[in-house]
């Protein structure tokens, strides 16, 4: 890659350049292909089909970009990227899935199974957030159990409740007040006692 073929990509995406921004999906460089998906997007011509090769692209920016993408094209299935090797990607993913609506049954399935078992804190986080996000009750024990996971979890866990309301949910909120992590004291202050 030429520095110069990703910014004519980049480029392509703001003058409406459909043809130039196309023709980067192809590119032999991760970052090219990435950006054409970004430009065609902003153009308003991103084919589903480029988003969903995107998402097996040997490329991790390319993954990463593409699991953005399914944000906002909800008939696109992304939810096997939570497993991804590279954990921005699986990052990503998760926070696609909290951001898109209509959401599947099988999607909600696999962000409450990765709140809980995935090796990887950050995705557990993100899990955690994209079902606090989605506010779907199935979510809510996987959110509780997130409450006792490591700090960065158990912080935005804890935000991920504010949805939710009912017994248990209280008792997490009352049992975070005195939690050894401030942010996660904070955060539970903040849900009991919002300010006007």
């Amino acid at each position: 890659m030429t520095i110069d073929s990703r910014f004519a990509v980049i480029a392509a995406g703001f003058s409406g350049d459909i043809e130039t921004a196309t023709a980067g999906l192809t590119d032999n460089d991760g970052s090219v292909r990435a950006s054409a998906l970004r430009a065609l997007a902003r153009i308003g011509s991103l084919p589903l089909e480029a988003i969903q090769s995107g998402l097996t692209d040997s490329d991790a920016e390319v993954r990463r970009t593409s699991a953005e993408l399914c944000a906002t094209h909800s008939s696109v299935e992304c939810h096997s990227l939570l497993d991804d090797p590279d954990v921005f990607v699986a990052e990503m993913a998760a926070w696609a899935l909290g951001e898109r609506s209509p959401i599947s049954d099988v999607e909600i399935a696999t962000l409450i199974d990765r709140t809980t078992s995935h090796e990887e804190a950050v995705v557990r986080e993100a899990c955690a957030a994209a079902l606090g996000s989605i506010g779907d009750i199935r979510g809510l024990p996987a959110i509780l159990a997130a409450c006792s996971d490591k700090p960065a979890v158990r912080r935005r866990a804890i935000l991920a409740l504010a949805p939710f309301e009912g017994g248990e949910v209280d008792a997490a909120l009352t049992n975070a007040l005195t939690d050894k992590d401030w942010q996660v004291r904070q955060n539970a202050e903040d849900l009991l006692n919002p300010r006007s």
